[in-house]
């Protein structure tokens, strides 16, 4: 008899606008609350947070470059400056881009960390895809547009994952030229809007995105509810 495979449910909350760093207390305790149920054999709780932040600057593990003075500079843009525990350099996150925090219990899927990576990568590729725009992988984490940046990753988390993707629908390119995307020099950035000459928004691409990840992660998605739903 075949075997028939059972697949995960993931329960996607869609938070609107909002600023980073509760957004990341949030995420938090998800992945503390998905741990618990995996103790206790319980099913995970499986959980895709999707925001479009305030204007922020985030930077990674590697964080020595970025002084005081250099946190300063920046939050005289306009923008608030976080350090984090995520992989990577330093990045842009604001209105306009479609940023997805997939906390999940990776060994449910039967996966390691770098097949969860690429699985990110192939899921913005096949949504950009659907939209006529031809992305790609490079030896550089994320996905691209020929030699411009359309999504930046960033991860942490070996067993719960978190942090995310931020892949950029209509937002102001002007904010990356503050910084070095990443930290990779001679790369620029780009948007599905720039890419298209049309506004892209991210209520266009959310639909197209879950059910892209829908099909590469092999998983059932439900829409819940608001942001005070997911603190119960």
């Amino acid at each position: 008899m075949r075997e028939i495979m059972i697949k995960n449910l993931v329960r996607v909350y869609n938070l609107g606008h909002q600023r980073y760093s509760p957004t990341w207390e949030l995420q938090k305790m998800v992945a503390s609350h998905v741990h618990a149920k995996v103790e206790r054999g319980e099913e995970p709780g499986h959980t895709l947070l999707l925001v479009q932040h305030d204007p922020v600057y985030t930077i990674g593990l590697r964080q020595s470059e970025y002084t005081l003075a250099e946190e300063e500079r920046l939050k005289a843009l306009g923008a608030d400056f976080q350090r984090t525990n995520r992989g990577g350099l330093i990045t842009f996150l604001g209105p306009g881009q479609l940023t997805a925090y997939p906390i999940l219990h990776l060994a449910s899927f039967a996966k390691g960390i770098k097949w969860y990576v690429c699985a990110l990568e192939r899921t913005v590729i096949r949504t950009c895809q659907m939209l006529d725009v031809l992305a790609e992988t490079s030896p550089h984490t994320g996905v691209w547009v020929k030699d411009k940046k359309i999504c930046a990753l960033g991860i942490q988390g070996r067993h719960v994952t978190t942090h995310g993707l931020a892949f950029n629908c209509n937002i102001d390119l002007q904010w990356f030229d503050h910084i070095i995307p990443c930290g990779i020099k001679d790369k620029g950035v780009t948007s599905l809007s720039t890419e298209l000459k049309r506004d892209v928004t991210v209520e266009e691409v959310t639909p197209i995105f879950l059910q892209m990840f829908s099909d590469i992660f092999n998983c059932e998605m439900v829409m819940e509810g608001t942001l005070e739903d997911i603190k119960k």
